[in-house]
């Protein structure tokens, strides 16, 4: 059994401020020590369930948040950023069975996580065929253009119900509640016992899952907080500038829209 973790840090438990997300700000280094105590109760989950090779990507901010020789010695890690498009799934194809979630979080524009944002703080949303999407659906639609099902999902609690509407066969742990400025959160070991158990128990039921169809079309529209930045945007090849700070593109691989996201967004 081969098994893709990719790690967020804005859903892990109880964090609630982007000082605890920002290397040498106050407060992260106690968040980036119960991001990697979550990704390895992931790991820890998998192996029990008899996988042969973990690859974990440290898909926050820089890519170097996770501690490596804190993490099982069975794990590959992914660190820092190859500009390849997929991204936060760098190096997932085929080969992989099985991906899961920790530390996901709610979409730009949303009000259910105090650090919710879609891959940057420089958009106010993001949506697909009309739907607001967050992290979560562009990281599935990758797997699920891979063939492989996405099996768990760790992180705040409206993205876990926005999980369930996706794939009502994902398993996911609520790592607490985003109200305004503010979160409700578990005890943080409690998360990382649930976190372990739900990976094992979701890998033990692997059978069950499986990758979710592809729409035949796709209409990418992105909201910019600045009207300059959708402007200059609009010049990659395919998007048309429809509003002062919306461009869209309409395309019929998942490919292009991932290439198009790398230029207009994350550059």
């Amino acid at each position: 059994m081969k098994v893709y973790i990719s790690a967020d840090i804005e859903g892990i438990t109880a964090i609630d401020h982007w000082d605890e997300a920002t290397i040498g700000q106050p407060g992260y280094e106690l968040f980036r020590e119960q991001m990697t105590r979550e990704v390895i109760a992931a790991c820890e989950g998998s192996l029990a369930a008899g996988a042969t090779h973990i690859t974990v990507k440290d898909a926050h901010d820089s890519g170097r948040n996770l501690i490596p020789d804190r993490l099982p010695e069975a794990v590959h890690l992914i660190r820092g950023w190859s500009g390849h498009p997929y991204c936060m799934v760098q190096e997932l194809d085929r080969s992989y069975d099985a991906l899961i979630l920790i530390g996901y979080h709610s979409p730009a524009g949303s009000g259910a996580n105090p650090l919710a944002h879609t891959y940057t703080t420089e958009v106010s949303q993001i949506r697909l065929n009309g739907q607001r999407i967050a992290e979560f659906h562009l990281v599935s639609f990758t797997a699920a253009y891979e063939g492989i099902p996405v099996v768990f999902l760790s992180g705040d609690a409206d993205l876990c119900a926005a999980a369930k509407a996706y794939d009502p066969k994902i398993q996911t742990v609520i790592t607490h509640t985003g109200i305004g400025q503010s979160v409700i959160a578990q005890h943080p070991q409690r998360a990382i016992q649930a976190i372990r158990q739900g990976v094992e128990g979701s890998l033990r039921q692997l059978k069950e899952y499986q990758p979710r169809p592809l729409p035949a079309h796709f209409l990418l529209e992105v909201d910019y907080k600045e009207p300059t930045r959708a402007y200059r945007k609009s010049f990659y090849p395919g998007c048309q500038l429809v509003s002062d700070s919306t461009v869209h593109l309409e395309v019929a691989d998942w490919f292009e829209v991932l290439r198009a996201l790398e230029f207009i967004v994350l550059s």
